[in-house]
């Protein structure tokens, strides 16, 4: 699985061996940089809330719209050389999922989350709560969409798993059950 984990695109004239630890070595930066920087904007935002104060700290907050480009711009960059299932390109399109969730952009959030969960679905076990994770996210995106027969089945995919994790009578699993008859 470790090669399908670091997929190269096939390209016609292949990136050398440097190239491509380049770009290994530029998703671990910009991975890093994205912690960081999301760490501030929490960090910031507590203790304007906490103190009152505005005036200072706003140098500093990095609004979601841009972090969201950093994402789409190191996506760009990293696309031209690994493949959309590398864990680099899964982590950046996690988070700018993340990101437009948090700005309430439930397309922009869907359109990432199911590029994420085919590769996910390969890279974790079966039954991993990840993926019922990440099943959960595209059903809710769904309904919350009118999609309702997309929502119903990624949201049983999502049930399928969590069955097999939590146990079937796991009282989240019967939250989402609910949720299924309420829409």
């Amino acid at each position: 699985q470790d090669e399908e984990k670091l997929k190269i695109r096939k390209l016609n004239d292949p990136p050398s061996a440097e190239t491509v630890r380049d770009m290994i070595k530029y998703a671990r930066n910009v991975i890093e940089e994205f912690r960081r920087a999301k760490h501030y904007k929490y960090i910031l935002c507590s203790c304007l809330i906490r103190n009152n104060l505005f005036i200072g700290f706003l140098d500093f907050f990095i609004p979601p719209g841009e972090l969201l480009e950093i994402c789409e711009l190191s996506l760009d960059k990293m696309g031209a050389v690994f493949e959309d299932s590398n864990v680099y390109m899964l982590h950046m399109m996690y988070q700018a999922m993340g990101v437009c969730l948090y700005m309430q952009d439930w397309e922009g959030a869907l359109r990432y989350g199911q590029k994420i969960i085919r590769p996910y679905s390969k890279h974790y076990p079966s039954y991993s709560l990840n993926v019922a994770s990440m099943w959960l996210k595209l059903g809710r995106l769904y309904m919350a969409l009118e999609n309702r027969l997309a929502g119903v089945k990624a949201l049983k995919r999502a049930i399928a798993i969590m069955e097999v994790a939590h146990g079937k009578d796991h009282p989240y699993i019967s939250e989402i059950k609910k949720e299924l008859e309420d829409h």
